[in-house]
């Protein structure tokens, strides 16, 4: 039982299909899928969730579907120690500013099903809260507010912790734009030890939702993009703009920087240009990058392996790529160590 961004699923089947795994039921978002042998739920570059299914209910009322979960879950060792619940993308990220989260629906099944589970079902005391590394989760996905699926899996990587694949983040004020939450999800996930006081340089960085969420942590900021900042970002002492193209600016601008962001609307293999150019000049020290690669359309995903081949011959330490919960049709190229 799988769970992707909206429009990706076809990408998802493609994959497990090729590993051995016949399609069952599916939904924009939303893949179900049987082994003849028994094999670890399936990860990968656009799955976001993944759980070993015990079922699924339908119909109108939520204590019938909610009665089905308890049924499906009896023979599970008690207590399971988090409850996510949350609803698959019913939409492409950003169309109709649809964003994926843990809307009011899901939040009152997940309340409604804690309020009617004994003492000694579940652990937590809240639902959707982030899980710690090593504890049992019972995820339920609301397929449609009629249709649930039921499944469950263990806590490992940072993005199996969150409800839903999906970052809780509260921000200490309102971003500047959705690029802050892209931001924080990706640095996240990469596990880049970004502390206060280093340097970090985003490419393509108005209006400054990005830069918004590196200043709260207390990071030196450069913004390069010939665009206007927002006067928050533009005014902020630890941030400094630069109203030009990457490609047009000396090196030494690089100097110092040991982070580096990119999110411009160009081209991957232009991106990649830039990118391969700042990253081997003698003037940087990058220590991570995080490269947001524009698909346009899921059938780029295609040229994924060919981005990732040509980043590797940087000599990087490791290159991770992931859809994040928030990239739209993109994805994000965490690229460590130095590059020479």
């Amino acid at each position: 039982m799988l769970t992707c961004a909206h429009g990706a699923e076809g990408l998802v089947k493609d994959q497990i299909a090729n590993e051995g795994w016949r399609l069952a039921f599916s939904r924009p978002g939303f893949v179900t899928a049987k082994h003849d042998q028994a094999k670890p739920i399936p990860t990968g570059i656009f799955i976001r969730t993944g759980c070993q299914s015990l079922g699924s209910a339908k119909g109108q009322q939520g204590d019938e579907l909610i009665d089905k979960l308890f049924q499906a879950i009896e023979s599970l060792p008690k207590p399971i120690e988090q409850l996510h619940v949350w609803p698959r993308d019913r939409a492409p990220i950003g169309r109709f500013d649809f964003e994926p989260e843990i809307d009011e629906v899901a939040q009152a099944v997940a309340a409604r099903i804690l309020q009617r589970a004994d003492a000694n079902t579940f652990r937590c005391s809240l639902p959707n809260q982030i899980a710690q590394p090593g504890e049992s989760v019972l995820d339920v996905v609301l397929v449609d507010p009629s249709q649930w699926f039921f499944g469950t899996h263990t806590a490992t990587t940072l993005p199996t912790r969150w409800p839903g694949g999906v970052q809780p983040v509260a921000p200490e004020h309102e971003p500047i734009s959705r690029a802050y939450y892209k931001a924080a999800e990706s640095i996240a996930w990469s596990g880049f030890d970004m502390r206060p006081g280093d340097l970090a340089i985003e490419v393509g960085s108005a209006p400054g939702g990005a830069c918004g969420r590196l200043l709260e942590m207390g990071l030196n900021v450069i913004g390069i993009d010939p665009a206007e900042m927002d006067p928050r970002i533009a005014e902020h002492p630890r941030f400094q703009h630069y109203a030009a193209r990457a490609g047009d600016l000396p090196r030494r601008i690089y100097r110092g920087a040991k982070w580096l962001l990119v999110d411009s609307t160009v081209k991957p293999d232009a991106t990649l240009s830039t990118v391969r150019n700042i990253l081997e000049s003698r003037e940087t020290s990058i220590e991570g990058s995080l490269i947001t690669m524009k698909l346009g359309d899921y059938s780029r995903a295609a040229q994924i392996p060919r981005w990732r081949d040509e980043v590797l011959r940087w000599g990087p330490d490791a290159v991770e790529v992931r859809q994040l919960a928030r990239n739209r049709c993109e994805v994000c190229f965490a690229v460590k160590g130095l590059c020479r």
